[in-house]
């Protein structure tokens, strides 16, 4: 199967590096990405033209594809399936839930028209509390700055194709039963899964940046969606 990787804010082709190879071995074609703008000065690009990226290398690829989102690469997964419905066999969220339309990332400081890696500091303790000193020096030196507009933009998800897009939700903390009760408070988050006609979740048990420090479980577990 080619899977297309997509990393989450400030994270280039190279975060999913030590992934990559069990995919390999096990007969899969990854297809690590780094997303427009990344590591650039300011610039105009937007969430749509990542979405256009994807789209892009589903378009280059033949035949069927899985998409892997990681935390806001999710979001630009979930606007390339509405585009490619008919091409993604399935997409896997890692750690982040499929957004309704009109959902953003998040918002970050902007600095020079960029939002720069604020630093591991800055997160909650439960997602980088798996991260150990050595992990996070090694790591910080791969982050990138991503375009300004980017976090911020709202997703554009026109029609309903998507939905019938099998979906695996690789959660850091949460196992089904629990993540199912949280939904249900999550508003339009809450009738986007709803409307999602086959969907399961699996508990990583790590924090929010697994393929850092559990590589060979997030690929394991991806390896298992894909059957």
């Amino acid at each position: 199967m080619d899977i297309i990787l997509i990393p989450g804010l400030w994270l280039t082709a190279a975060s999913w590096d030590d992934v990559v190879p069990a995919l390999r071995d096990a007969g899969h074609s990854p297809h690590p990405l780094t997303m427009p703008g990344v590591g650039a000065p300011a610039s105009e690009v937007r969430l749509a033209d990542w979405v256009d990226a994807v789209v892009d290398e589903i378009d280059r690829i033949d035949g069927p594809v899985v998409l892997v989102g990681h935390s806001g690469g999710g979001n630009v997964a979930w606007g390339a399936a509405e585009r490619r419905a008919d091409r993604v066999t399935r997409v896997v969220f890692v750690d982040t839930t499929p957004p309704p339309p009109g959902a953003d990332i998040s918002e970050f400081p902007l600095v020079d028209g960029v939002v720069p890696f604020p630093g591991w500091e800055f997160f909650d303790a439960e997602d980088v509390d798996d991260l150990d000193d050595a992990t996070r020096r090694r790591t910080a030196p791969l982050t990138a700055s991503v375009p300004g507009h980017v976090p911020t933009d709202p997703l554009v998800l026109e029609g309903t194709d998507r939905h019938r897009v099998p979906v695996t939700l690789l959660m850091g903390s949460l196992d089904e039963a629990a993540f199912r009760e949280a939904v249900t408070a999550w508003g339009a988050f809450a009738a986007e899964f709803a409307a999602i006609a086959e969907a399961e979740v699996v508990r990583l048990g790590t924090g929010h940046w697994p393929q850092f420090s559990a590589p060979d479980e997030l690929a394991r577990r991806i390896i298992e969606a894909v059957r």
